[in-house]
């Protein structure tokens, strides 16, 4: 991800979705992956995976990334082999590291590996790479810069509608009517959460005559609260905690280990304040905060991986760029768990039609940071 201007992260996000619109979307996600019939791994297949500056335990996007190669390497018979970025200056070393130990395939977990997946992939035609949440197009010319980089692509904004939909229709119950969201790193891959938020209570208050309020992020001028990185530090805890102090009684973290900071903040606050997941099924990936967590925007992230490395297994890799939907399944809200039964009456049935008629295309829900 590492690009020096938002304007910037947010052109080189439009132009891939130049290539992937030609390309379409790619397969939806089957559990019928890794029967007994597949293609056998290639004999010198070694799947690899390098991790964003969160690692590995961030229960959000690289902890699912890992989950998703783990899996297929144990279905496969080969040994996944993985390492950890503690830092920018990682990315570049890490990704030596796994080519001098001769992998076949290198995933680069993040928009922040991009140029250093880049320079890699062109360096060595020879191996198989793939990239999250990037379309890998430095030069903005709609197409991965290398021929042999599959970009791995969500558009979370569809998902994201359906939470904030959810927030808002949980708030106005509660008579409070206010919710707010923040973010880590404002690039395109969080924003796109916080776009489909805010776009979701609109879409609550227009269907409802309702007016619930938002805080943190506005969509037009794509202007809103970050914390500078995915670290769960104090700088996290005082972001979500001036979100907190606006009154709301829902909020969402965007960007991996900040959620711990949220919770921190709601539990210093003394109130009835719920978040919601990112990625991954939060209230299933970390228990001790299950009893905070509304519902969860998830990014199958682990299901994309697994179907790469699978393809990647046969020798012959499918380069196609993946956008993971609501159609293809490749993203969608958690279960609501133990406040399933608390929720305004009707509220699944509605996110349920909600969902169908952004898949049939009756409601469009887009975002200036969907890979188009």
């Amino acid at each position: 991800m590492p690009i020096s201007t938002t304007k910037k992260m947010l052109a080189v996000t439009v132009a891939a979705g130049v290539i992937l619109a030609l390309a379409g979307c790619g397969q939806a996600p089957t559990e019928k992956s890794g029967s007994s019939g597949d293609t056998p791994a290639a004999s010198n297949f070694k799947p690899c995976i390098v991790s964003d500056d969160g690692g590995w335990n961030d229960k959000s996007f690289n902890e699912s990334a890992k989950n998703g190669i783990d899996k297929a390497a144990e279905e496969l018979g080969v040994k996944a082999v993985d390492v950890e970025s503690s830092s920018e200056s990682d990315y570049a070393p890490n990704i030596e590291n796994l080519l001098g130990q001769n992998c076949t395939l290198i995933i680069s977990v993040g928009f922040k590996l991009s140029a250093d997946t880049i320079k890699a992939a062109t360096a060595n035609p020879d191996v198989d790479f793939a990239i999250i949440d990037d379309g890998a197009d430095g030069n903005q010319d709609g197409k991965p810069d290398a021929p042999n980089i599959k970009p791995i692509l969500f558009d979370t904004v569809q998902a994201a509608y359906l939470g904030g939909y959810a927030a808002a229709a949980w708030s106005h119950k509660s008579g409070v009517d206010k919710v707010g969201t923040f973010g880590g790193l404002q690039i395109p891959s969080v924003a796109i959460f916080m776009d489909g938020f805010i776009e979701g209570v609109q879409g609550f208050n227009k269907d409802n005559s309702a007016n619930v309020a938002t805080f943190g992020w506005d969509v037009a001028s794509q202007k809103g609260s970050f914390t500078g990185g995915f670290d769960a530090n104090d700088t996290a805890k005082q972001t979500a905690k001036g979100i907190l102090d606006q009154g709301v009684d829902v909020i969402l973290p965007v960007g991996g280990p900040i959620y711990k900071s949220a919770a921190a903040a709601i539990k210093d606050s003394g109130k009835d304040t719920l978040m919601m997941g990112v990625d991954s099924d939060l209230a299933v990936a970390d228990t001790s905060v299950a009893g905070v967590t509304l519902v969860s925007i998830m990014k199958r992230i682990d299901q994309a991986v697994y179907d790469t490395v699978k393809s990647a297994s046969t020798g012959k890799m499918d380069f196609t760029p993946y956008i993971g939907t609501l159609e293809n399944d490749g993203v969608g809200l958690s279960s609501f768990h133990d406040f399933e039964s608390k929720l305004p009456e009707g509220l699944t049935a509605k996110l349920d039609d909600l969902k169908k008629q952004i898949i049939a295309g009756d409601l469009k829900v887009e975002s200036v940071n969907s890979p188009k």
